[in-house]
C-alpha cells in the first residue's frame, strides 16, 4: 500500500496534554504496544477505552493508567468469539458515557502458523483471518458512527512488513495484513473528504511476546521495546496528523 515517506513522525514530540478532552479506544490493551500506547494517551490527557481479552492483564494496565487524572472504560472482549452485537454493544457503551470517538488504535492481533502455503491448516488459517481481518472490520463499523461524532478522529490500524510484501513461510499472518492494508486504503478513501481519517501502523521488529513467538532464537535485547516507536503512535493521534489519511506509517523504515 502507499507508505508516508516523510518520517518526521519518527521525532514527534506531543505537546503536554495534546489528548486531553479526547476519547481513544485501544485495543490488545492487556500487553505490548496495545498497552504502552494506552499508557503514553493517558499521560497526554486522554480517556481511554481499554480492550482485551486477558482479564488480569487488563487489570495490570488499568492500574497503570490509574496514575493519570483521565476516565477509563476497561472491556473484556475476545475477538476469537465476539459476535457484531458484542462490538455494538461495546459502542452503545461508549455512546452512554462520552457520546463520541476521538480515536481508536486496533492493535490486537495473532500470528498462527508459520508454515509454508502448501501446509496452512485451515482450521488456523480460519482463526488468524476471524482475529485479524473479521474483527477488525466489525469493530470499525461499529466505532465509525462514534468517530463521526467528533470533530477531528483518527482510526489506526496495525499492520507488518509481511503486509506490505510476502514473505516465505509467513503464510495466514501475511494475508491477514495484505487484508488489513486493503481495509485501511478503502476506508481512508472512503471518509476523506470528511473529518475522519484512516491509517495503519507497522510497529517493525520490535521487543513483544508475538516477535518472540515468530523468532523464538533472536536475541530480544537488540531489538526497539514498544515505548522506543512510540513517536508513530502519538502522532497519529494528535491533531497534527490531520492531513494524513489512507496511508501506512513504518515505525522503524528501512
Amino acid at each position: 500500500m502507499a507508505v508516508w515517506q516523510n518520517h518526521d513522525y519518527l521525532h514527534f514530540q506531543p505537546q503536554t496534554n495534546s489528548l486531553e478532552n479526547k476519547v481513544i479506544l485501544v485495543s490488545g490493551a492487556s500487553d505490548g504496544l496495545g498497552r504502552c500506547a494506552a499508557i503514553e494517551y493517558a499521560k497526554l490527557g486522554a480517556d481511554l477505552v481499554l480492550l482485551g481479552r486477558n482479564r488480569d492483564k487488563l487489570t495490570q494496565t488499568m492500574e497503570k493508567v490509574s496514575q493519570y487524572p483521565v476516565q477509563t472504560l476497561a472491556i473484556d472482549l475476545d475477538f476469537a468469539s465476539a459476535t457484531a452485537e458484542d462490538y455494538h454493544s461495546l459502542a452503545a457503551n461508549i455512546e452512554a458515557q462520552w457520546h463520541r470517538l476521538d480515536g481508536a488504535l486496533l492493535s490486537a492481533g495473532i500470528l498462527g502458523q508459520l508454515c509454508a502455503i502448501k501446509d496452512i491448516q485451515i482450521a488456523n488459517f480460519d482463526e488468524v483471518m476471524n482475529i485479524n481481518v473479521r474483527s477488525q472490520l466489525l469493530l470499525a463499523q461499529a466505532l465509525l458512527p462514534l468517530l463521526n461524532n467528533a470533530p477531528s478522529s483518527s482510526l489506526v490500524f496495525t499492520t507488518s512488513t509481511v503486509g506490505h510484501a510476502g514473505r516465505a513461510l509467513w503464510g495466514s499472518y501475511a494475508m491477514s495484513k495484505f487484508a488489513v492494508e486493503g481495509l485501511t486504503q478503502t476506508l481512508g478513501d472512503e471518509y476523506k473528504d470528511t473529518t475522519l481519517r484512516v491509517n495503519c501502523i507497522n510497529p517493525g521488529a520490535t521487543r513483544t511476546q508475538m516477535r518472540a513467538q515468530a523468532k523464538p532464537d533472536e536475541d530480544p535485547m537488540v531489538l526497539k521495546t514498544p515505548l522506543d516507536i512510540m513517536p508513530t503512535y502519538l502522532y497519529l493521534m494528535d491533531d497534527a496528523s490531520a492531513h494524513i489519511t489512507g496511508y501506512c506509517l513504518d515505525a522503524q523504515p528501512k
